[in-house]
């Protein structure tokens, strides 16, 4: 068996997965986004602020679910650290009345969320196979990497500007 036959553990496959949605895939190892997206963190650069705080019909603006995305990932972040349960009196509701009043509330607020994002990815690399632990714990493992891919999805359909190549652009940049 090969070193590329080998299964990875589920930290490493969990961190993989969530490195792409937030940076992107690595060339030739495309598995949620297609190949040359930027992912997440450097789609948004492409907001600016006055943007962030528009919605699309009835929805809620992208600032309120990077906020959003921050806390529940500033919560696991605090939980893997040792709190025995942030999610207890979570104030949820607070991200959904975000609003950003300048570009430098705009970029603090992404790079809040990078923060948060990076410290969780370095938690998920380091879970190893997840022998012995609850099956809670997986579950809230696995549900913050689609919990990300779901608001990113939603972000892209608010503003054009977010969304990467599409499979045809994608595959017409690796031919080239």
């Amino acid at each position: 068996m090969t070193d590329n036959d080998t299964p990875p553990d589920l930290g490493s496959a969990l961190a993989f997965i969530f490195a792409e949605l937030i940076d992107g895939p690595p060339r030739g190892q495309a598995y949620m986004l297609n190949q040359g997206d930027e992912g997440l963190l450097r789609s948004l650069e492409r907001v600016d602020w006055k943007a962030a705080n528009q919605s699309a019909v009835g929805g809620a603006p992208i600032a309120q679910h990077v906020e959003h995305l921050r806390y529940g990932i500033s919560l696991m972040n605090r939980w893997v650290g040792g709190e025995e349960n942030p999610f207890e009196g979570a104030d949820w509701g607070h991200a959904w009345t975000t609003a950003v009043g300048s570009e430098q509330e705009w970029t603090d607020l992404r790079a809040a969320l990078a923060r948060e994002v990076e410290a969780w990815k370095e938690q998920l690399g380091s879970v190893g196979t997840g022998a012995g632990m609850p099956r809670r714990a997986i579950r809230g493992l696995i549900g913050s990497v689609a919990h990300l891919a779901y608001h990113m999805g939603a972000i892209r359909q608010i503003d054009r500007a977010t969304r990467g190549p599409t499979d045809a652009e994608s595959h017409a940049a690796m031919e080239a």
